[in-house]
């Protein structure tokens, strides 16, 4: 059987990873945006300290060019690898560049930038190779508080730097991953408390409902027999055969309906003629026939009970298409129906009734053997022969309290496994 836990596992892991992803995408990028300011503010302060004090000029005059130039040398050995001055009419007044940087000037040669048109500074990051780089524009200002040009500084974020930011990223989106896991960890023993509560109110139903539709089933065999024996064993052996053909719990399901309710058409048959201890005549067969449509009409008014349609309208079916209801053959028969047909006429021989002894297992299974490709599926008989001895020492013999017993148990388990598969699989609900 799947287990509630494995269910729930996987859900949680898998709401885990999707909060993760909404999460962790948001807070990967926000804090790759904080690298960047944060990269950013690094070459503003910088460059704020490169306008001289006393700036009076656009720089024009050779004391302030001077001034500039001895400043952009100590710059380019300290901080920025490359300087340019422009003055307030964007001309180019000086270049410095740290010889250890050139290629990084040729770098940027590529890329063409814009002079700010207020007094905010512009900063633009690029990764040349193995290198991040910062291009800062900042307006100079002199004394008087006119544009006194243009600072220019390619700045070289330090790698040592540049990592540690790097790892407070990472270790800020771990942080924001392992909350999100402990609060799903948090959460598993609350959400198994609470589908313990459903699953034991679900079993309360499923039995409630089983029980309806065995009583239901009991009844109706007992109005052609003594007792419920028959509806017991076929379905019994309708569970072992389909599990031995590898039935999956939603189909073992339908097919436990039908077999409870195979022939609750049989309601709407008088007792003159279901009773009749002799041969029914042509007319009296042609009633009896209506029981299949009749128990189709009974199950269609539940949606619980639509799963047994199957095995009762067509387990009176032929393999060679020479039954009814609709003169179906081969495949086009339901699997449950097919198997349903073997199971009941291996019962009907091997039972005692008033008017016939019951048939030693192997003259019936005899039987079943010869009628395998006209009233069976052969493929189905087969494995039924192989399961038969087995499954009839078991059942046959048994009382009807202990088969009522048995088949409780079988049910539920199967009713139980197709509702915890279905939780497991909504698709397939």
């Amino acid at each position: 059987m799947i287990s509630i836990h494995r269910i729930v596992l996987r859900r949680l892991l898998m709401a885990w990873a999707a909060v993760s992803l909404l999460v962790g995408i948001p807070t990967y990028y926000v804090e790759l945006r904080q690298l960047d300011d944060s990269v950013l503010a690094l070459a503003a302060s910088e460059s704020r300290h490169f306008a001289p004090a006393g700036l009076r000029g656009d720089g024009r005059s050779p004391e302030e060019l001077r001034t500039l130039e001895q400043r952009a040398n100590e710059f380019v050995q300290r901080s920025f690898v490359v300087i340019e001055v422009y003055d307030g009419n964007k001309k180019r007044l000086l270049e410095a560049v740290n010889p250890q940087f050139t290629h990084i000037e040729e770098e940027l040669k590529r890329f063409k930038h814009s002079f700010p048109s207020n007094a905010d500074s512009h900063f633009e990051k690029f990764v040349l190779g193995n290198d991040t780089v910062v291009q800062v524009l900042v307006p100079l200002r002199t004394e008087g508080g006119s544009n006194g040009g243009y600072f220019e500084g390619v700045f070289v974020v330090d790698p040592e730097t540049l990592d540690e930011l790097r790892s407070h990223v990472w270790r800020t989106l771990g942080a924001v991953l392992f909350a999100v896991l402990a609060t799903t960890v948090l959460l598993y023993p609350v959400i198994i408390a609470l589908n313990r509560d459903v699953i034991r109110f679900s079993q309360e139903v499923l039995k409630g409902n089983l029980e309806m539709a065995s009583v239901l089933g009991a009844a109706i065999a007992k109005r052609d027999s003594d007792t419920g024996d028959h509806n017991y064993r076929v379905t019994l052996y309708a569970i072992r055969l389909g599990d031995a053909v590898g039935l999956a719990a939603g189909e073992m399901r339908q097919l436990i309906l039908g077999a409870f309710l195979h022939d609750v058409g049989k309601i709407g048959i008088s007792d003159n003629i279901l009773l009749k201890p002799g041969r029914l005549t042509a007319e009296e067969f042609a009633v009896m026939r209506t029981h299949v449509a009749l128990g189709v009409d009974i199950v269609e008014q539940s949606d619980w009970l639509q799963g047994a349609r199957a095995v009762i309208e067509g387990h009176h079916e032929k393999f060679d298409g020479s039954g009814y209801l609709r003169g179906l053959r081969g495949n086009q028969i339901p699997l449950n129906a097919r198997i349903f047909a073997i199971v009941d006429v291996f019962d009907a021989l091997t039972s005692q009734r008033p008017y016939k002894e019951a048939l030693p297992l192997e003259q019936a299974l005899s039987i079943i053997g010869k009628d395998a490709g006209s009233h069976f599926d052969p493929q189905l008989v087969e494995r039924f022969l192989d399961i038969a001895p087995g499954i009839h020492a078991s059942i046959a013999g048994a009382g009807e309290s202990a088969l009522a017993a048995l088949l409780r148990d079988q049910a539920m388990h199967y009713f139980l496994r197709a509702s915890i598969e279905a939780q497991g699989n909504p698709a397939a609900a």
